[in-house]
């Protein structure tokens, strides 16, 4: 099944319109501490070594993942650009995951399947989040092993600023 595809406002009137549906930033964690979508949870799909090379997959993503959001869940999923959040998308979709999202874009902008520049969430001026506390870190994410479908929307902070 085909994953569907969504522009940033798109993806901010989805958000704003069902608090229900998670919206997971597979960025690594200086990315996500840098700005995110507000209401955004982390965890990264691959870690990028410090002295620079190829990235390497995050051996925990689905793990964690699956420690803190429903498998029955709407989860929208994003990156810097689109290509990591599609990649952990279909990740997801092999593992029963049924109702996900992909944003176009992503945070910073990309391109779609055309080659048409998709401006990112940050550049569409959407709401952008700093918070990096319980609940929406990976770090405090990862700690939730063992807890299925543990994670709730509404319990991180929603800043709109």
């Amino acid at each position: 099944m085909a994953i569907e595809q969504l522009t940033p406002p798109e993806v901010q009137t989805a958000l704003s319109r069902d608090e229900t549906v998670v919206f997971l930033d597979v960025r690594t964690e200086a990315e996500f501490q840098a700005g995110h979508p507000a209401g955004a949870i982390n965890v990264p799909v691959v870690f990028f070594p410090p002295a620079g090379g190829r990235p390497a997959p995050n051996p925990h993503f689905l793990t964690v993942v699956e420690a803190n959001v429903a498998k029955d869940a709407h989860v929208i999923l994003g990156c810097q650009a689109g290509v990591r959040s599609q990649h952990a998308a279909e990740l997801m979709q092999q593992a029963g995951y049924t109702n996900l999202t992909n944003m176009l874009g992503g945070f910073g902008g990309g391109q779609d399947h055309l080659g048409r520049v998709v401006p990112g969430w940050q550049a569409e001026g959407l709401p952008v989040s700093m918070d990096n506390g319980d609940g929406v870190s990976y770090a405090s994410l990862s700690e939730k092993g063992g807890r299925e479908g543990s994670f709730d929307r509404k319990e991180t902070d929603r800043e709109t600023g």
